[in-house]
This record gives C-alpha cells, sequence and structure tokens, in this order.
C-alpha cells in the first residue's frame, strides 16, 4: 500500500482478533435510471402469466409445448406484475402436507412479456437480472434458448444481446418448475423477487464488479480500497466519494476518508462511492455504490463492532412474509425489521438461504447485522426434491453468486455455508465443507465462514476446522454440556447459539393445568399453550439458552428460531421427517417417529408455532421475556396470561411476569399476592398458586430496589366494537407501499377481548387496494385474499396497498354483526 494512504493510530485488518476492518459497499440499482452509457430499467410490470402441471384445485393441465416461441398466442392469459407468488393465492387444501402450509406452491409457472426495444440499443450489451425466482428457472428471448438457473433463492443475471432486435418487438419468455417434496418449508412460486433490464455499453463494470474494503480504519481516517472488474478495454476508471469529493483512478485505488463516520447499530451511517469508465475520451458506464465504514472481529471472548463487544441478540427468518407470501415488499420488511428492534434483536440470520437483496439494503439503513446463510442441504438431501439434486453443478456458482452480491454490505458480519446439514458426521462432508469456506474467502476474504450444527460430534470430529466460526444448534439442554466441552477443547474457535430455543406458542391461547413439562403444552384445536414452557423434544424454552449464555458469557451470540411464525412447519404437529434428524440418541428418535406416526395426514395446522411474532406481525407473551433480556435498560413489565375465564373462578390460575426489573410485587384486585424478586438464572417471575376472580391483575417491577414499571391486565367486559389502527396513516402513491391495519374486537371502553373469533367484513374505497387479511392463527384454512376474516383472541390484520398513480383519500371500514363498525383514512401521496 503507498505511503500516502496509510492512516495513523488505526487498527489493522487480520483474520482474527483484530480482524476485517474495512468498508462494506452495495451497487444501487435504482427502479428506472439512466447514466451515461448505462440504462437500469423496472422489468416487473404487464407480465402474461398461466399455470401448468399441478393446479391449484388439485387437478393436473397439461403443458402445450412450444411457450417459449414468440408466436405464442398469450392473449387469454392472466395480466400481472411481479415480485408475484401463486402458491399465497391458494387455496388452502387439507390433503397438501402441512410442513409446506398446505397451499399448493408445486407445478409449473409460464411468464411471457412482449415489449418494444428501441432503436438506440443497437450495439449495447443487454441483461435481464432476476433477484430471486421459483425454482429451475429457464428462459428464452425471441424463441431462443439464453440461460437458466435452477435455485430459487439465487440473484443471477443472463444475457440476452445476441437474440435482442434492437427497433423491433422482443419476447421474453420464463418457465418455473417447482417439484413436489422440494423444500421443507412454504417456498411459494413464481418471480417473487424483482426483476430488471440492464442496458450498458461494450464496456462496462461487471456484474456485481465493485468490492470496496479498507485495510486500516481509524477515527482519524479510513483507507478504502476499491477493486474493479471491467468488461472489455477501457482507459481509465475514476471513483469519487460523493459526500468528501475524495477521488482516485484505476481498477485498483486507494482513497481516504478524513474522519470517517462509522457505521454502527445506533448511527449507521453510509457514504455513496461513484465509478466512472472512460474510453476515446468519453463516459462509457457509471454506477454508484453505497457503503459504510466499520470494523469487526472475532475473539475467544467476543464479536467486536468498530472495537466495542456486542452480543448478537439474533433472529432466524423464513422469508415468506406472512398473508403476503413470498412476494417480496420493502414495507413488509422494513415492519419486520421494526418489529424486531422494538424487541431488542440487533441480528438476523437468513435461514436457510440467500435473502432478498432489499433485506440488506434495509439493515444497512437500519443498524442490524445479518448472518447471510446459502443451503439448507449439501449432496445428502432432507426431501426428494431438494437442492441436493443441483448441489455438485450449482454449489459453486450458487454460493459465489451469493458472495459477491452482498460482500458489500455493513451489516453482513459472516457467511453461512449450510444448516444442519446431513454431511457433518463424515470425512467427504468434512472436504464439502472446506471447499464452500475456500471458495468464500476466496471471494471475500474480509469475513468469517459459518455453519449451523446440530450434530454434537461436529464440534469436535474434525468439522469444525472446516469453518472460522462455529455455530451449535439446540446445545443448550443437558446444562449445556457441549457448550462447556466445546469451549474448554476448542478455545480458539469463536462459537455462538447458531439456532436456539424453538419454543412453540399460540397467540392468546393458554392451557390448564400449566405443566413444566416441555411436551405438555398442546391443547384442543391444535394450538400450543402461551405459557412459554413448550417446546418440541429437541429444544427448550428461552429460559434454558439464557442460563447457558449467563454461564459462558465467552458464547458471543445466539439466533433464535424464529423471529416470526412462517407459513409450514407447523410443530408441534409438523408431518415432518427431517424433524429425526435433530436426535442422536436412538430412543428419543424413535419416539419421535412415533409421535409423527400418530399425527396421521389431514390435520389442520398449516403455519409454525415458533415465532416470538405470529405470522401478522402481532407480539406473543414470547416477545416480552426476549425483551426484557436484550433491553434491560427499558422500564418494561408484561402479564400472562389474560383475564377473562369465568370458567375459572375458584381454580388454580398461574400468573407470569416478564420484566427488565429484578423483582415484583403483584395484585389482584388491589390485594398483594406477594413481591418475588429473580434468583441466579432466574428470567421470568411466577405466582404459580392464584386463585382465579375476575377484575384486575397489577405488577408492579422494582430494579436496584426502585419502582421500575408496571403492568395491568383485567377482566373485559362482552365485545362491543370494532376497532382499526394503521401502522402508517400515509403511504406513497408508487402502487407497492402499505398500510398494516390492525383490526382489534373490544369491548366499550377498548380493552381487547381475549378468546374472540367474531368474523369482521372489510370494504374499502379511494385509491388502494386490499391485498391480505390473515390473524396469526396457524389452524386457519381462510383465505389471505378474502375480504372477510375471523378474529383470532381478538386481532386481525388488513394489508392495504396503494395505486400507482393515484393520490387521495383511502376508507377502510370494517364491520361485523352485533358489534359498532370503525373505519380508517389513509392518505396517498
Amino acid at each position: 500500500m503507498p505511503a500516502k494512504w496509510k492512516c495513523a493510530n488505526a487498527e489493522n485488518e487480520g483474520m482474527w482478533g483484530t480482524m476485517k476492518n474495512f468498508l462494506i459497499a452495495t451497487v444501487l440499482l435504482v427502479a428506472s435510471t439512466a447514466s451515461a452509457g448505462r440504462e437500469t430499467l423496472n422489468f416487473n410490470e404487464g407480465w402474461s402469466f398461466a399455470r401448468f402441471g399441478a393446479m391449484p384445485d388439485g387437478t393436473e393441465l397439461a403443458e402445450p409445448k412450444g411457450l417459449e416461441k414468440a408466436s405464442v398466442n398469450d392473449s387469454g392469459w392472466r395480466i400481472l406484475d411481479v415480485p408475484h407468488d401463486w402458491g399465497i393465492e391458494g387455496p388452502f387444501r387439507a390433503e397438501l402436507p402441512n410442513r409446506t402450509g398446505k397451499l399448493p406452491w408445486a407445478g409449473i409457472g409460464w411468464y411471457r412479456k412482449t415489449f418494444d426495444a428501441p432503436a438506440s440499443d443497437a450495439g449495447k450489451k443487454v441483461f435481464i437480472d432476476f433477484d430471486g425466482a421459483m425454482s429451475d428457472t429457464k428462459v428464452w428471448l425471441n424463441g431462443e434458448h439464453v440461460g437458466e438457473w435452477p435455485y430459487g433463492y439465487s440473484s443471477f443475471r443472463l444475457e440476452l444481446s445476441k437474440h435482442w432486435k434492437a427497433g423491433e418487438k422482443n419476447t421474453i419468455a420464463v418457465r418455473l418448475d417447482n417439484k413436489p417434496e422440494s423444500s421443507r418449508w412454504y417456498p411459494g412460486g413464481g418471480i417473487y423477487r424483482n426483476v430488471r433490464l440492464v442496458k450498458t455499453d461494450p464496456v462496462h463494470v461487471a456484474h456485481w464488479g465493485v468490492f470496496v474494503t479498507t485495510p486500516v480504519v481509524s477515527s482519524d481516517c479510513a483507507t478504502i480500497r476499491v477493486q474493479t472488474e471491467i468488461v472489455g478495454p477501457y482507459d481509465k476508471v475514476v471513483h469519487e466519494i460523493i459526500e468528501t469529493g475524495k477521488k482516485g483512478q484505476g481498477a485498483k485505488c486507494h482513497l481516504s476518508i478524513d474522519f470517517p463516520k462509522r457505521w454502527d447499530l445506533d448511527s449507521p451511517n453510509l457514504y455513496t462511492l461513484r465509478t466512472t469508465v472512460f474510453r476515446g475520451g468519453k463516459t462509457v458506464d457509471e454506477v454508484e455504490t453505497r457503503f459504510g465504514v466499520r470494523t469487526i472481529s472475532y475473539t475467544a471472548e467476543g464479536f467486536f463492532l468498530n472495537g466495542k463487544k456486542v452480543f448478537m441478540k439474533g433472529v432466524c427468518l423464513h422469508h415468506d412474509l406472512g398473508p403476503l407470501g413470498s412476494a417480496i415488499n420493502t414495507r413488509a420488511l422494513e415492519r419486520q425489521i421494526e418489529i424486531l428492534q422494538e424487541m431488542g434483536c440487533n441480528a438476523i440470520r437468513t435461514s436457510h438461504n440467500p435473502p432478498a437483496p432489499e433485506l440488506l439494503e434495509l439493515c444497512d439503513r437500519m443498524g442490524m447485522l445479518v448472518q447471510v446463510e446459502a443451503f439448507d442441504c449439501w449432496k445428502q438431501g432432507k426431501a426428494p426434491n431438494d437442492y441436493s439434486r443441483h448441489f455438485p453443478e450449482w454449489h459453486e456458482k450458487d454460493l459465489r453468486a451469493m458472495i459477491k452480491r452482498d460482500r458489500n454490505h455493513p451489516c453482513v458480519v459472516m457467511w453461512s455455508t449450510g444448516n444442519e446439514i446431513r454431511e457433518q458426521g463424515n470425512k467427504a462432508g468434512h472436504l464439502i465443507s472446506q471447499r464452500l469456506t475456500d471458495i468464500a474467502h476466496d471471494e471475500d476474504p474480509t469475513r468469517l465462514v459459518t455453519a449451523g450444527c446440530n450434530n454434537s460430534k461436529a464440534g469436535f470430529n474434525g468439522f469444525e476446522k472446516t469453518v472460522d466460526l462455529f455455530g451449535y444448534n439446540y446445545k443448550a439442554k443437558e446444562n449445556a454440556r457441549y457448550y462447556r466441552q466445546f469451549l474448554n477443547q476448542r478455545p480458539d474457535i469463536p462459537l455462538y447459539g447458531s439456532e436456539t430455543a424453538s419454543c412453540v406458542s399460540s397467540r392468546g391461547e393458554y392451557f390448564f393445568p400449566v405443566i413444566d413439562e416441555k411436551g405438555k403444552g398442546s391443547g384442543g384445536r391444535f394450538h400450543v399453550s402461551s405459557y412459554d414452557l413448550f417446546a418440541p423434544p429437541w429444544a427448550y424454552k428461552p429460559d434454558v439458552e439464557f442460563q447457558a449464555l449467563d454461564t459462558y458469557p465467552k458464547i458471543f451470540g445466539e439466533f433464535v428460531w424464529t423471529g416470526f411464525d412462517y407459513i409450514g412447519e407447523p410443530t408441534p404437529y409438523n408431518q415432518d421427517k427431517t424433524n429425526l434428524l435433530n436426535f442422536t440418541d436412538p430412543e428419543e428418535r424413535k419416539r419421535m417417529a412415533e409421535e409423527l406416526k400418530k399425527l396421521g395426514s389431514n390435520i389442520p395446522p398449516r403455519s409454525s408455532y415458533f415465532g416470538i411474532v405470529d405470522l401478522c406481525g402481532f407480539k406473543k407473551d414470547r416477545f416480552y421475556i426476549y425483551q426484557a433480556r436484550w433491553r434491560p435498560e427499558l422500564p418494561m413489565a408484561h402479564i400472562l396470561p389474560h383475564w377473562n375465564w369465568p370458567e375459572r373462578i375458584g381454580k388454580v390460575t398461574p400468573v407470569h411476569v416478564y420484566t427488565s426489573g429484578d423483582e415484583a410485587e403483584l395484585f389482584l384486585n388491589g390485594k398483594s399476592l406477594g413481591r418475588k424478586m429473580k434468583g441466579e438464572y432466574e428470567y421470568r417471575l411466577r405466582w404459580d398458586d392464584v386463585i382465579y376472580q375476575p377484575g384486575e391483575l397489577r405488577v408492579v417491577a422494582y430494579k436496584d430496589g426502585k419502582r421500575w414499571a408496571e403492568d395491568i391486565v383485567k377482566t373485559t367486559g362482552d365485545a362491543a366494537q370494532v376497532e382499526l389502527r394503521a401502522d402508517r396513516s400515509v403511504i406513497s402513491a408508487d402502487g407497492l407501499d402499505l398500510s398494516f391495519i390492525t383490526v382489534q374486537v373490544s369491548e366499550k371502553d377498548g380493552l381487547l377481548v381475549p378468546r374472540s373469533h367474531n368474523t369482521v367484513k372489510f370494504t374499502i374505497e379511494g385509491p388502494g387496494e386490499i391485498i391480505a387479511v390473515g390473524n396469526g392463527d396457524p389452524t386457519s384454512h381462510e383465505s389471505f385474499q378474502s375480504l372477510e376474516r375471523k378474529v383470532f383472541n381478538g386481532l386481525a390484520l388488513v394489508v392495504v396497498r396503494s395505486i400507482k398513480g393515484e393520490t387521495g383519500t383511502i376508507k377502510l371500514i370494517a364491520k361485523s354483526n352485533g358489534l359498532r363498525a370503525s373505519e380508517v383514512m389513509l392518505e396517498s401521496k
């Protein structure tokens, strides 16, 4: 490095300890932009769509031959915009597997689009970029095959130039083939992420061709190393940091920022780099790259961000957006992050696949750490038609694509090559793991590589040496003996909980008597009690992981399964036989196999119970035990259960309290039921002998002997009204922005009525449309596209979307028989 670019008193880059000091960047692809030599066009609108093979109603429709040809008459096909998920449209079918949501996502889908290409395209390079298409994508232009990409979670680019007809009509045809038994959870179906056309000069910056690191960072100066991959012969390349005006030249060059504003969780500062390519005295290409300055390091003592130790308070997230399905929407993702941050969450694991790029852009902007995960399986599959059939040919392409796309985001702090892969226990699998780690290091030498391991032996059989960071799934049980053993025997490898807890619950459901056995939480109607004590055989309540982490503070974080409920995998009612892979004890595996056999096939649950937050974004009780732990500075207290139990008068009805305080006093109708203090390794306060009487429960929490917070739960009257609350009353008239409207059945004084299940009907006026409804009930087979919905324990959700280009007032009206109606007003601007 030239001496003039070195910064004094800086933190040095290295693989361990004070390592990975770098600037992170992401190439911006705006919806429709043009710069010198480059044009990026939103290609989401106006597709013709048809399904074949397995149809939504269970029938079969033969796929005609030749649908890739430009001459095909598709005038009778459905016209729609992407992103689009054909599976979420339903209907739910009882006979379909519940592990993938009982929705008709399997089948063949065709998308076609005919459009005019301007004559000015002559001589240009033309590409189509897919952020994700589910799955087995094959693409034709004007009847000519231009490429394919099987993995439904990968972003990819295909070149169209050879068959592009400048000044004429062109037809793109896309075939997707979602095979049954190809996923362990609901994958969705269709072009479910964004699509763009990119037109460039023959000389241009390559796809994901800008990579920015900082070999040196200090409070006074950041040294920026820019590496640029350019296609074709060029004269020069100029890089400019827009905010500072600093410039540098060359495909590989160094710049600097004086007194850089670092990217941090509390202050996610970002900069913009403009890269300009010149040839023959003219600008032939220009791209902008957003980046942030920060340092990360992992040691045996933990994870450090900008030199400060940070505990990863993480959750695992699947990719679906609840009632919206898998079709990407930026506002829906933003809402999820807002809810998680309110809980105190600071990290996301993209289980078990590359995420939509919008998620990482939001995490950059909002200050979240991310582990980006590549695969759920390698050569040995978990379902008959899963990614294992593509792994030998495609794993390197997919992994390199993931890392090149995402390596510039400041939020990304590690790569994961797999989740609970079946090769953890054999030497051949160890070789695969090492190969994947080597690929990751080749594309990005600035970040460490990990994998989520459920095999307890993987920490000691050599697999652990093939990754940089070791993640254990569900190893806090048995007094955390595998955590302890790993820390003692592998002290040089940083350790974390890559998947933890897997507590299960249904929002607002409580069953009695309350038994402290994790398998005793199921009740009638296929629900699970929300006392947060219950989990499948391999898992445990949150308190167990908390104790392990407090006992072993060198563990640098946990990723709870899961932040939100998701479609599919309705454990403990899940029929997924891969659950057996979580057991090393033969007797435990045998018992689980017997439980799966008892379930049969036609049971109603279709979405998970794992979420800290339900499928609609409504907080379960569990939200508050994590908030109490992850936000200890926040005065808060939360009582459970609700207090509407007319059938339990005179019966024992336990009360639990989650609080960030260290002690609390509980009152029933003004009478103290005692003051309790948390003991060592206690994370909830319990009054297990409360005799139910209607009225008011009140808890007063204390911290360090001082009054800290309180919560009140009251017995409510009968349901009297429907109430509506919008998360945002003003939305953009771009046809994409959303308002999430909570529907609540309340008594006359406005208190939510627990155990209410009234049907509510919705109408809308003005420049908006209802695109989804839901209620968080994992057993409901009501359509997500209906204009009516039963509330589930008092709550339902309506999602309203603006109409592109139409401004004005939107009115949503909610009515339910016997209840006072309600309306809410939104503004689309």
